[in-house]
């Protein structure tokens, strides 16, 4: 027995001071966790979080040190940027507890939630899914992924994006509504997590649009960098 046709490759994501890749298996994201873009965004109370997946192909690795190219996409005028810190899931579990997190944790990267915002809010105000504002190709670039056992646990330290070298978004990571263990402790309860699972862990104030030639710097403190241009 046979596949009707060629499989498409694993997509996977280098792991710093390694020659291993990190295979991708679903990507998840949080809505919405950081209190100042909550309010921003409509909302001011502080309901469980919530979550929306992206599909494979949204990710691109964007290599250390070098500027990667992300196309505009098809079918918005208003594409933004969030940038965001990634939690890589490195052990299977259910129901994991908080004192369990770190170590179903494999590491962490710095990477971006592209969105293309006219569709998300039309869905939203629809009460129709997010997937066509959220999910698309290239819409998770990402950087390197730092082990746990060389970053340690993440849990404070400031988290920047710039466009053409303007401050956009700089908040500390300490600001996030609900933290990187209750996130994983609550999808966890919903989702069996396996290893390869990516979780966007959501952005803080100050997203925006960005248009074709700008470039975009993200960091997240512990982490690492990435940078991209659009085209």
């Amino acid at each position: 027995m046979s596949f009707v046709f060629p499989t498409r490759p694993v997509p996977a994501v280098p792991i710093r001071g390694s020659d291993d890749l990190f295979p991708v298996r679903n990507i998840y994201c949080v809505g919405r966790n950081y209190w100042a873009h909550r309010s921003e965004m409509g909302a001011t109370d502080r309901d469980p979080p919530f979550f929306f997946t992206k599909a494979q192909d949204a990710i691109l690795y964007c290599p250390p040190g070098e500027v990667t190219e992300v196309p505009y996409p098809v079918m918005t005028s208003n594409y933004h940027y969030e940038i965001e810190l990634v939690v890589a899931i490195g052990k299977e579990g259910a129901d994991i507890a908080q004192s369990d997190v770190p170590a179903h944790v494999f590491g962490y990267a710095v990477g971006l939630d592209m969105t293309r915002r006219d569709l998300q809010l039309a869905a939203r105000d629809k009460g129709r899914p997010w997937d066509n504002g959220k999910s698309f190709a290239l819409a998770a670039p990402i950087g390197d992924i730092v082990p746990i056992g060389t970053s340690g646990e993440i849990a404070s330290g400031r988290i920047a994006l710039s466009v053409n070298g303007e401050t956009r978004q700089d908040a500390a990571m300490e600001e996030m509504i609900w933290n990187t263990r209750e996130i994983v402790e609550d999808l966890s309860k919903y989702h069996r997590l396996y290893p390869g699972d990516l979780i966007f862990t959501g952005t803080p104030a100050g997203v925006g649009p960005v248009q074709k030639g700008d470039v975009l710097d993200g960091s997240a403190e512990g982490v690492g960098a990435l940078r991209v241009k659009i085209v």
